[in-house]
């Protein structure tokens, strides 16, 4: 049997024999009106109606404000402890420090958290899940919380999740190509301020012309990223990695169950929009060839394989943007090693990034609550 979270009955247990198919759980969405947030709300409209109320929770400032899901407006709460009464669980978009403060307030309501800020990414009692590779991590959460990895990890995850289940993964070598969208309205606005500020101009040939035209409107950008690429996305950490290539290599070795996976990041951010690339070299324990990693990668669940170059077919962002899926592409056989493949993905890192990942997350939770015959409140 699969132990009972933390001060919480088991779900065996709240069942009972006989016990009626419970009531749509409810779900709370916590940053509703936040960029990814937002986007939520849009897929919840889209996915298999597996909910009863769906409860906007945002800071005091959002509240009363009206946002559409499922076709209905419903009114934007904020956050307190009552708000959080019924709910059985509660989808957080939110800053760390938020959601270090109120996702314990929503578990002692009786609500499963999943977390997409991050700020419980480190806590071995707090799973980190992708569905489509370790969904069943999402059953055993002593704290009643699941974390969502971020949107860099998730870009490729699914692929290498894929392709270590046959060949078995030994190492992974990766740059990223981040879209403005990653640091939220901010990012996007200053991006398109930016290429505002350079259109029909001749600006990019001289040292520091973009810079001087840009002037103030950085941003959350450590340069300019209109006709820029940036080589920095997170804060500085030890010997001058950042913090978001640290998190792409202990999420990846966390959702793997390959705790001491040597992975190599760069994170690198650049003038699009939405939609994460990353360029991948990953080693294998076993011999790889091409065909059959397209074989294994057209099967595999979350997966759309794009890769004949003589047509001109692989994945770009501006392609792949609102799309759910993690997209394939130049898939090659290390030229030196017939054990290593070369791959570029693209994914919206917004939607299976963020919004997508911890909508299928909620799905998860809320099958076994059904299934348990735990109802919602007035069930």
């Amino acid at each position: 049997m699969i132990p009972a979270e933390a001060g919480r009955p088991s779900l065996a247990d709240s069942a009972g024999a006989g016990a009626r198919p419970a009531a749509k759980p409810h779900l709370a969405v916590v940053g509703a009106t936040g960029a990814v947030g937002r986007v939520l709300l849009g897929i919840l409209s889209e996915r298999a109606d597996v909910w009863g109320e769906i409860r906007l929770i945002a800071s005091p400032r959002s509240a009363g404000r009206k946002l559409t899901v499922r076709g209905e407006e419903v009114e934007v709460v904020a956050a307190s402890e009552d708000a959080f009464d019924g709910v059985d669980v509660a989808v957080f978009d939110v800053p760390p420090e938020v959601a270090a403060h109120w996702a314990p307030v929503a578990v002692s309501k009786g609500a499963v958290v999943v977390d997409n800020s991050g700020a419980f990414l480190a806590d071995p009692d707090v799973p980190l899940v992708v569905p489509e590779v370790n969904g069943c991590a999402a059953r055993i959460r002593p704290r009643g919380i699941i974390a969502n990895p971020h949107c860099t990890t998730l870009s490729m995850i699914v692929v290498l999740g894929a392709l270590h289940a046959e060949y078995g993964l030994s190492d992974v070598v990766v740059s990223s190509y981040q879209a403005a969208s990653a640091a939220g309205r901010a990012g996007t606005d200053t991006l398109r301020a930016q290429l505002s500020a350079v259109a029909g101009t001749e600006l990019g040939a001289a040292p520091g012309d973009v810079r001087r035209a840009v002037g103030d409107t950085l941003g959350p950008f450590q340069a300019p990223l209109a006709l820029n690429v940036v080589p920095w996305a997170g804060s500085l950490q030890a010997d001058g990695w950042s913090s978001e290539e640290l998190a792409i290599r202990e999420e990846s070795r966390k959702v793997l169950g390959l705790p001491e996976l040597p992975v190599t990041a760069t994170c690198v951010q650049v003038p699009v929009l939405t939609g994460h690339s990353m360029a991948v070299h990953a080693r294998f324990e076993n011999e790889v060839t091409v065909a059959g990693a397209h074989e294994i990668l057209a099967a595999a669940p979350g997966v759309v394989l794009c890769d004949d170059p003589a047509e001109g077919e692989y994945p770009t962002p501006s392609d792949v943007a609102g799309t759910d899926p993690t997209w394939v592409g130049r898939v090659r056989r290390s030229l030196d090693d017939p054990r290593a493949l070369e791959l570029f993905v693209c994914g919206d890192n917004l939607r299976k990034g963020a919004a997508l990942n911890a909508a299928q997350i909620g799905e998860l939770v809320a099958g076994e609550i059904r299934g348990s015959g735990r109802g919602a409140v007035g069930s």
